[in-house]
């Protein structure tokens, strides 16, 4: 890759990782893997939370109070005094009470309610959910019951939601021009002395959310001595055995369950405040992402109060591992190689980031795998179009010296630059010019080379479409082989129907020489089929691809013989029986060849004047 090309690419590709890990382009497929390894580590790496008891108002609930739920006032007054016998740490009441009184519809439900906020607040820390209208306005509740429920005892039942509209983020900074308000997660860890921090919530950390129905916690209240129970389960009192005998009323039901944990009420309602996350929260429900509001606070608890929030990493960590990673631009590597090298980047990148995030850090990783996709389909890419380019220009400049035939064996590397060869079978061919040096005698240099390119120009072709490579040209003689470098299924009879076309073509030329005023031309061709040494020969600062053996001696004898034999066109036996009509020839016999054994030769394109033939005896 050339120097400039390099450099430039790798800038780019610096650029490019820093923009993308700094602006968070791929934030939609980082939320989406967040999302991923929160499944998978809450399925194989389950980690312990704080408890959270999850009080629940249920369709079972609604079917056993024929009130309305804004006149349930007696129901959650009962509810704070279980709270008061079971001494939670802190209650949180996913409920919006009502903004106003309603004593003139249901006299005397809001004493009944006010009288459970006073005394509740004396035993435990209370708050109570604010919420906003449909115009974003805050929504307040009947200042007497604010008032009841004491100092800090109100926050926001509101958590930011995503862009894809899922929950996600813990955050008080939802007011106007992102002031700050307390949310009911928040003000619960405040009261737990935890003061809360924005970030994302860990939803990896415990399990799924088993609640208890309200009903359930009224049921327990009524059933027994309250105080009785407590003080038997402060003691411990034992029988005459000495093993402890716990008493199954609602008081020590209602103690082992809330005592010392937070608790949030709230609705598990099936169409009413629920939004989407990305786990599962409620136990039992397979898949159900659209979860109950009060289970994403008690998440959110369990996060704050469990070490914290989860905090995205410094922009430098993705923006230098982007760095890093292009640097990958200047190791070059094929396509297997470079898509492993991928697979390992996006596996360490991945396992990374889960390991960060059970340690309470979030790192966005698809900027960094962008970067190295970037940077290793660059550098192939780059280097493909570069190898291309010099193919191009190898071919544009070779292309007159070598056969397209071997020039694409040189530009796939499959020929061997080293001198030597390896067998083959191959079928030669040696034409000539007859009497072409008498010819040229008259005539000026530049005047035979013109004729003979005009010549060539034709033949050259006629040889190439039919598979064959040109070895060299001998002034009006030219050789050229078939089934080398190139392999064909019948090499002899793609040689013949070459030469059938080149003397076809010679009865064309002629037509327009006699056109012309000149004189026309003959040519002899010689056919041989057999094993021969293909590859380099000459010096290593100098050599050519060819062809060596007695192939290529005969090839030549026999295109000598068509002067004598009186047939333009003279082939061994080996290469008629390869011909697809043996009857396309005519036999000729053992023919004698100057310094080799006789040959059984055919013809073929017969000349009306006919020489001597040198049979063999």
């Amino acid at each position: 890759m050339a120097r400039n090309t390099a450099i430039t690419g790798l800038v780019c590709i610096l650029l490019i990782g820093v923009l993308a890990t700094t602006l968070r382009a791929g934030e939609r497929l980082d939320i989406k893997l967040l999302d991923s390894q929160f499944h998978a580590l809450r399925a194989y790496f389950p980690r312990a939370a704080p408890d959270v008891v999850v009080v629940g108002i249920d369709e079972a609930t609604v079917a056993q109070f024929p009130e309305p739920m804004s006149l349930w006032h007696p129901y959650l007054a009962r509810f704070l005094q279980a709270m008061i016998r079971a001494k939670p740490a802190v209650v949180g009441i996913d409920m919006v009470l009502p903004d106003r009184s309603f004593d003139s519809v249901a006299p005397g439900y809001d004493k009944a309610l006010l009288i459970g906020l006073i005394e509740a607040r004396r035993e435990f820390p209370l708050v109570l959910a604010l919420t906003v209208d449909p115009s974003g306005k805050p929504r307040q509740i009947h200042p007497p019951f604010a008032a009841a429920a004491g100092e800090d005892a109100t926050g926001y039942a509101l958590l930011p939601v995503d862009r894809d509209g899922v929950v996600r983020r813990f955050d008080e900074k939802l007011g106007d021009d992102g002031t700050t308000v307390p949310t009911l997660a928040g003000q619960m860890a405040r009261h737990r002395g935890i003061v809360p921090r924005a970030g994302y919530i860990d939803f990896a950390r415990g399990a799924a959310f088993d609640y208890v129905p309200l009903q359930t916690i009224l049921s327990w209240a009524e059933s027994g001595d309250g105080k009785l129970d407590l003080i038997r389960l402060d003691l411990g009192l034992s029988d005459s055995s000495g093993v402890l005998v716990w008493p199954e009323t609602g008081g020590v039901k209602l103690a082992e369950t809330f005592r010392g944990k937070p608790v949030l009420l709230g609705s598990m309602l099936q169409f009413v405040d629920r939004q989407h996350a990305p786990v599962n929260l409620m136990a039992g429900d397979n898949g159900e992402y659209y979860t109950p509001g009060v289970l994403l606070h008690a998440q959110a608890l369990r996060t704050i109060t469990g070490g914290g929030v989860i905090n995205y990493v410094s922009f430098a960590i993705p923006a230098l591992l982007a760095v890093a990673v292009a640097l990958l631009w200047l190791w070059p590597l094929g396509p297997v190689a470079a898509l492993s090298v991928f697979f390992i980047v996006t596996a360490s990148c991945v396992a990374a980031s889960t390991a960060l995030l059970v340690r309470g850090w979030w790192l966005p990783v698809s900027g960094v795998v962008f970067t190295s996709l970037l940077a290793l389909a660059g550098r192939y890419g780059v280097g493909t179009m570069l190898r291309l380019r010099e193919r191009h220009k190898l071919r544009h400049a070779f292309s007159g010296y070598v056969s397209p035939a071997v020039m694409d064996e040189i530009l796939a590397g499959q020929l061997s630059p080293e001198l030597g060869g390896m067998s083959k079978f191959v079928c030669v061919m040696f034409s000539d010019i007859r009497g072409y040096t008498t010819r040229s005698e008259g005539m000026e240099p530049q005047t035979v080379i013109g004729f003979l390119n005009r010549y060539y120009e034709q033949v050259v072709q006629l040889i190439h479409a039919h598979g064959g490579s040109v070895v060299s040209f001998m002034g009006d003689g030219i050789m050229a082989m078939y089934g080398a470098p190139k392999p064909l299924a019948n090499p002899c009879a793609d040689a013949f129907a070459a030469a059938c076309e080149m003397l076809e073509y010679v009865r064309r030329f002629n037509a327009d020489l006699r056109a012309a005023g000149e004189a026309p031309i003959e040519i002899g061709i010689g056919l041989h089929g057999g094993d021969a040494v293909v590859g380099h020969v000459g010096a290593t600062s100098r050599h050519d691809y060819t062809v060596i053996g007695d192939v290529a001696n005969v090839a030549s004898r026999l295109e000598g013989l068509t002067k004598e034999v009186g047939y333009r066109l003279v082939c061994s036996r080996v290469v008629a029986e390869q011909l697809p009509r043996a009857d396309a020839v005519v036999p000729l016999g053992l023919l004698s060849i100057k310094g080799h054994s006789p040959v059984e030769a055919r013809g073929y394109d017969k000349v009306l004047k006919v020489q001597t033939m040198r049979v063999a005896r």
